[in-house]
């Protein structure tokens, strides 16, 4: 009778055998969901650098998109054989043209000269910088470059911003209808119908992940002559025509 009580007590009991493999399946149980809660927390801080890197892309967006829409062509006078010419330069990393809206200026001062320039500084990632000095009469603002400590970084750590220019189909130019990456105002006479600028930036903490945002500017003026005031329409009226028939055929 006594040696079938300890049989029974032995056989109740676990092995070393058992508990190693309750405590290896409890390990695996227990990696599994620190794996889970870590990449959860993981995924929440990319959402949210992701969401602040893009609420930063879209306010200087909008900085942009005003000084851009209020862009004028304006004449600079030269005595060269070549005559006068409107101040508008675009390329595919920068942009130069007149505007009646300053960054800097809390009140209107009249025109000012600003130039956009995108800068690739490897690693730590390109930044978009603005430089803008007043417009004066008789100067030539494409003889003196920008001076350096005058630039205004609007964003920093961005990946690539890229400039587009509209061009309306020109038969006696042999021009077609498209968007093209230089726009030389001095052979084109007027400024382009409209702006285009994508900026590329980091989506997250991630270097691989990348996300874009395209801002579309209509130019209403973009020659000398829309400057004057029509009676029959005005500015506001023809940039939304102009934007329509964009974002249509886009």
């Amino acid at each position: 009778m006594l040696k079938q009580v300890r049989h029974d007590v032995a056989t109740s009991g676990f092995t070393l055998l058992e508990m190693v493999v309750t405590l290896t399946i409890l390990g695996f149980i227990l990696l599994i969901i620190f794996g889970a809660f870590r990449l959860g927390i993981s995924a929440w801080e990319r959402g949210e650098s992701s969401r602040e890197e893009y609420q930063k892309v879209r306010a200087v967006s909008q900085l942009v998109s005003r000084q851009l829409k209020s862009a004028v062509p304006y004449r600079i006078k030269t005595e060269k054989a070549e005559g006068d010419y409107l101040a508008f330069e675009g390329r595919a990393h920068s942009l130069k043209f007149v505007s009646a809206l300053s960054m800097r200026a809390k009140q209107p001062e009249g025109f000012v000269y600003a130039i956009y320039e995108f800068r690739d500084e490897g690693k730590e990632g390109g930044r978009l910088i603005v430089y803008e000095q007043r417009v004066l009469i008789r100067k030539n603002l494409f003889e003196e470059g920008p001076k350096e400590d005058s630039g205004l970084p609007l964003i920093e750590g961005i990946s690539d911003i890229r400039f587009e220019y509209y061009q309306e189909e020109d038969s006696l130019k042999n021009r077609t209808e498209g968007w093209v990456e230089k726009w030389n105002a001095k052979e084109e006479k007027e400024l382009p119908r409209a702006v285009r600028m994508t900026v590329t930036y980091k989506n997250g903490q991630s270097e691989k992940e990348e996300s874009s945002m395209t801002l579309l500017v209509s130019v209403s003026a973009n020659r000398f002559e829309d400057v004057k005031p029509s009676p029959f329409a005005g500015p506001g009226r023809r940039a939304m025509a102009i934007r329509e028939k964009l974002q249509g055929g886009n």
